[in-house]
């Protein structure tokens, strides 16, 4: 990456999330109001993080990474919520946003990695027997499942200051190109919002209030009006919901509800999800064909891996307005703003 960090300095990223990018310049000190749990996950140890993790992560800051992870150039394409649109500061169509979906890179994966190994013999010693070894797990108050959380804070942290690292690219970038100040280009931070991620919460089951450790996977947090863990200029419209499409199907912007909050934890979806496996899109759809497709709705592409044009075509998920409206519908998140691509950058 083109984010320089020694071995020293990431054990204190690891530890201070957002805070260290701010530090070193990537960040705005505004940045940090508009992330969720403010950027830092502070059960982080990085003791409890493998030197493998580490080396893995360490080159890999404001990069984006293959799979289903983007940078894009999107316009606003329809506004559902204006003054909700309004006081996120993207409440006109046309107006140009960049989203960005990308996280712990390798540092995560191996941390995801090496904790297989170990909660399998935690799951031995305590008779838990599961199906599929990818839903191996520890006890919460366990050595293990205490050190996995530590770790797991770590990879939250990591991908706080990455996305934070490609934001500073970002509007440097434009700022080159454009010779404006990304201040005069209003490129303020929106919302950073987490997914795949465990977190302790406090939530009202069957009317008596408990603290849960609540698992969001393939889904994000959307908590509703008025919930102290919202920024104070989102208080009075809920939080911000990033939901994006996958490369030439739009992506949206939704706020968390009170109903939400009571039947799902604070969740909703974090994307539309495959409707094809990547093995079946690369047997099924043409490269060719679909980069014309693109080329056809005026979307530029550029992608590290031909793979990856067939893996992440949008033929390879289900439908993202189908899943959005179903979510509408069921009364767990509202429609703000809908946004198109004009310009895909895949890892």
């Amino acid at each position: 990456g083109d984010i320089p960090c020694t071995m020293q300095e990431l054990d204190r990223l690891l530890s201070n999330g957002v805070d260290w990018a701010i530090e070193k310049g990537f960040a705005w000190k505004e940045d940090k109001e508009h992330c969720e749990e403010e950027g830092r996950m502070d059960t982080a140890d990085p003791k409890c993080v493998s030197y493998r993790a580490k080396k893995r992560g360490l080159k890999q800051l404001g990069t984006l990474g293959a799979g289903n992870h983007y940078a894009e150039i999107q316009v606003v394409d329809e506004i559902y919520h204006p003054e909700a649109a309004k006081t996120m500061g993207i409440g006109k169509v046309g107006q140009v946003c960049i989203m960005i979906h990308t996280g712990s890179r390798g540092l995560g994966h191996q941390v995801a990695t090496d904790a297989l190994t170990v909660m399998e013999r935690a799951m031995a010693r305590d008779n838990i027997a599961l199906n599929d070894r990818q839903l191996s797990c520890a006890r919460i108050i366990s050595r293990e499942g205490k050190e996995y959380l530590a770790a797991m804070s770590c990879a939250a942290n990591f991908a706080w200051v990455n996305r934070s690292c490609i934001t500073f690219l970002t509007r440097k970038a434009f700022s080159e190109v454009f010779d404006r100040t990304p201040d005069d280009m209003d490129m303020h931070l929106v919302y950073d919002v987490c997914h795949n991620i465990a977190k302790v919460e406090k939530h009202v089951v069957d009317g008596v209030e408990r603290t849960l450790l609540v698992h969001r996977k393939g889904s994000t947090r959307a908590f509703p009006p008025h919930h102290p863990s919202i920024p104070k200029d989102y208080q009075s419209i809920g939080q911000p919901v990033l939901i994006g499409g996958t490369m030439g199907t739009c992506s949206y912007v939704l706020v968390g509800t009170e109903r939400g909050m009571t039947e799902t934890f604070g969740s909703t979806c974090h994307g539309a999800g495959r409707a094809l496996s990547r093995n079946q899109s690369r047997k099924t759809l043409d490269h060719d064909k679909v980069l014309k497709q693109l080329h056809d709705k005026g979307i530029s592409i550029r992608v590290a891996s031909p793979k990856l044009v067939m893996e992440e075509a949008p033929e390879s998920y289900k439908d993202v307005c189908d899943v959005i409206q179903t979510c509408q519908d069921a009364g767990i998140s509202e429609k703000v703003v809908k946004l198109r691509p004009i310009a895909v950058i895949k890892g």
